[in-house]
């Protein structure tokens, strides 16, 4: 198995470089990383055991509580042949009031990566500006840009392809729609997110996903209609409508989202291809019936897969 590309022939290297949004990213750099990703994919499947970052430690920094992305990235940099190492906002001096500004220097004097889950996209970003490795952005309130590179590369596993597809986002208006947005309107495919008023993305990411998708071929909307959201779409999103730190919300915004449960009626307005995806957790009967995420539409559990092969193409694109 080859790369058909190589690193060295972009524009920007990404070698050094930190992941905190896929609007820092270019189309060629992140059909780069979907490249790698599916070779590592490929190698690890065929029994590959090579260890490019062999002797290499990723520092992993939770504020937020995580399955996928603890077990992806843990278990993703030990098949590389590096470390990782689990940090909670309790076991560190951050939990006490250390400025985010000295923790990212003192991190970087041990290891040679960062990647932080947390709330504030503000956070991320002081790190990555602090720090002299690479900080990934497991997830933020504002951005999950490391699910969106999963879904990528489950898309076009699948469709063969991703420029020209279109993609309906059904439900919160929230990190999973802003990074979908920009990363559709950056892979040249439409997307258009249905949300009930007042839980609709935030205008100026909105704004930004509509730039991009102009210099692109492709198209951004949002609307409050999910029928007309998922009419001809190749693909159906969907995410939990109340996000952790919400959950006091949680009886309110069932209310407001009842008419955007995506389910069977939903999904006869979509093309008869069309696969159905959520990023995980999910609520069967709330945001999705358990009829169409249990059907043979659904590609969940690829999804879920690839954040392992698509995180460890980040992991080595940056820190090799």
């Amino acid at each position: 198995m080859e790369l058909k590309t190589k690193e060295a022939g972009l524009k920007h290297p990404l070698s050094g470089r930190s992941f905190l949004t896929l609007s820092d990213y270019s189309e060629e750099e992140l059909l780069y990383l979907l490249e790698l990703a599916t070779y590592l994919k490929n190698a690890r499947k065929a029994g590959e055991n090579k260890q490019p970052l062999k002797g290499k430690t990723l520092g992993m920094i939770f504020e937020k509580s995580s399955t996928r992305t603890r077990v992806s990235f843990e278990a993703g940099i030990f098949q590389l042949g590096g470390t990782g190492l689990f940090l909670s906002k309790q076991d560190m001096q951050m939990g006490r009031g250390e400025p985010i500004a000295d923790t990212a220097k003192v991190l970087s004097g041990y290891l040679d990566g960062i990647m932080i889950r947390t709330f504030s996209q503000a956070t991320a970003e002081e790190l990555a500006e602090n720090a002299s490795v690479p900080v990934i952005n497991g997830l933020t309130d504002t951005y999950h840009p490391c699910q969106v590179l999963a879904d990528l590369l489950t898309i076009q596993e699948i469709k063969g392809g991703l420029k020209g597809l279109e993609i309906a986002y059904i439900g919160d208006g929230n990190n999973m729609a802003n990074s979908l947005m920009i990363g559709a309107a950056t892979m040249g495919m439409d997307i258009t997110v249905a949300a009930p008023t007042g839980y609709q993305p935030d205008p100026g990411i909105t704004l930004k996903a509509i730039s991009i998708a102009s210099a692109h071929g492709s198209k951004v909307e949002v609307t409050s209609n999910p029928q007309n959201a998922v009419d001809q779409a190749d693909i159906i999103y969907t995410d939990v409508w109340a996000s952790m730190g919400q959950e006091d919300e949680q009886t309110t915004r069932e209310q407001m989202f009842s008419g955007y449960q995506v389910n069977k009626d939903l999904c006869s307005h979509a093309k008869k291809d069309a696969i159905f995806m959520h990023c995980l957790p999910a609520h069967r009967e709330k945001e999705v019936t358990a009829e169409i995420i249990d059907g043979k539409q659904s590609v969940v559990f690829q999804q879920a897969e690839n954040r392992l092969h698509a995180q460890k193409a980040l992991m080595l694109a940056l820190m090799g």
